[in-house]
């Protein structure tokens, strides 16, 4: 009698081990898959705020590059308007020149066609432009801010795309290469900037750098917002009024007059 309830008390133990065991180990499965999801979720959050990064980039490179002269393709510039003097047209000729010398694939920079970026530019209420808290949106007569630049939806993943088109060159075949741009693609940035009026700044030439010397500059100074978007799976090119994830930025750049 007594060894007949040592072997059932023994199956019943066994069997109650073997439920617990079966729900650590359930547990831990859930716990893994968790984790899983939310390291998915932080990579995706910090790839997103690398956008965001990129278009506080092209923001700046845009109001350089007007500043300094937009690059032009030299062969696209036009004539002198009729009725110029021969000197406005020599003086032309020689400019067309010297562009020609120190073209680049064509390119040069025109320094006739720079301009100091001014607040003229209705903005777009995108999902970007309105995250920005400390940002007025609208003036005093109901209208909204005036911008100097303002690009929407730009995709990310255009810019990638010409490295991954040699797959074996960055260590992936044909058709990891093809997932990654397709999930690239789902990556946008958006920026637009706003002429905040003159500045003095400490710093030599044209560069950003502000302690350079201690000569007191006068400057422009621009803030800059950028914003980075990771759009669901399926949305298409054109969207972008309903972001999975976005990461707004902003930065203040004072550039010499």
């Amino acid at each position: 009698m007594k060894k007949n309830n040592q072997n059932g008390f023994t199956l019943i133990l066994s069997l109650v081990m073997l439920l617990v065991m079966s729900l650590m180990g359930g547990a831990l499965i859930v716990i893994s898959s968790g984790d899983h999801q939310s390291n998915n979720t932080s990579d995706q959050y910090q790839q997103t705020f690398y956008v965001a990064e990129h278009a506080l980039i092209e923001a700046e490179k845009r109001i350089i590059n007007r500043m300094i002269g937009p690059w032009t393709e030299v062969s696209t510039i036009t004539t002198p308007p009729v009725g110029s003097t021969p000197t406005e047209i020599t003086a032309h000729n020689n400019y067309i020149e010297q562009l020609t010398a120190t073209a680049i694939d064509g390119f040069a920079r025109n320094t006739d066609g720079r301009d100091t970026p001014r607040n003229t530019l209705t903005p777009v209420e995108t999902p970007c432009f309105k995250s920005f808290r400390n940002l007025i949106r609208n003036d005093s007569g109901g209208n909204l801010t005036l911008v100097t630049d303002h690009f929407t939806n730009q995709n990310f993943g255009s810019l990638i795309e010409p490295i991954l088109n040699s797959p074996t060159d960055v260590g992936l075949e044909a058709d990891d290469a093809e997932k990654e741009k397709e999930y690239l693609k789902r990556y946008r940035y958006e920026f637009f900037s706003i002429n905040v009026g003159s500045s003095t700044f400490k710093g030599a030439g044209a560069s950003l750098k502000k302690t350079s010397t201690n000569a007191q500059r006068q400057g422009t100074a621009y803030r800059i917002y950028g914003c980075g978007y990771l759009m669901p799976k399926g949305a298409e090119l054109g969207e972008f009024e309903d972001p999975e994830i976005l990461i707004p930025l902003e930065t203040l750049i004072i550039l010499s007059s």
